[in-house]
Formats: structure tokens, sequence, C-alpha cells
């Protein structure tokens, strides 16, 4: 995929320890920033999928995990499933 690319980041919501299940982007922002440091343009979607997040390109799902996997805050740098997430968009078609 050339980079540039249209990127939408979906995700579910989840609970952390102790607090409400809801939609929270704490744990999406390495991912952004690893993304958006490549020069994608990335959107956020809401869905309903408890802890689930997937990334899309060209209308396809090229990866997804669970969204406590991620690691909290940060720029994405030190986590491996940010280095995976960003390698399956670089390969999607």
């Amino acid at each position: 995929m050339p980079k540039n690319a249209e990127v939408t980041l979906r995700y579910g919501p989840y609970s952390p320890v102790g607090l409400s299940v809801e939609h929270r982007t704490f744990r999406l922002e390495g991912l952004q920033a690893v993304l958006i440091q490549d020069g994608h343009k990335v959107t956020l979607e809401k869905i309903e999928d408890w802890n689930l997040v997937e990334l899309m390109v060209n209308e396809e799902i090229v990866f997804h995990c669970n969204i406590k996997d991620l690691d909290f805050g940060g720029d994405g740098q030190l986590d491996p499933l940010c280095e995976k997430a960003r390698i399956a968009v670089l390969d999607a078609y």
C-alpha cells in the first residue's frame, strides 16, 4: 500500500479494571501515532464489539486485536502490536 492511505481504526468498548464499559481511546494513541508517522490518514470509528480493534484499508480488514493487548498511551514505538499493525497496513492492497 502506498503511503498516505486512508485507514479506518474501528474500536469497541472495553472496561479498564473496575470501571464501566465504554469506548475509550487511551490504548489507541500509540497505534494512531505509528500510522500517522507513516503518512496515513487515520479515522476513528466506534463499533459495538467489546475489546476489539480493527484496521480497515480499502473496505478490507487488514489487522485486528484485543484492545487490552495494546500498550496504554505512548507513541507506539515499543509496542510490538503497533509494529504488526503498521506492517499489515503497508502490505494491504
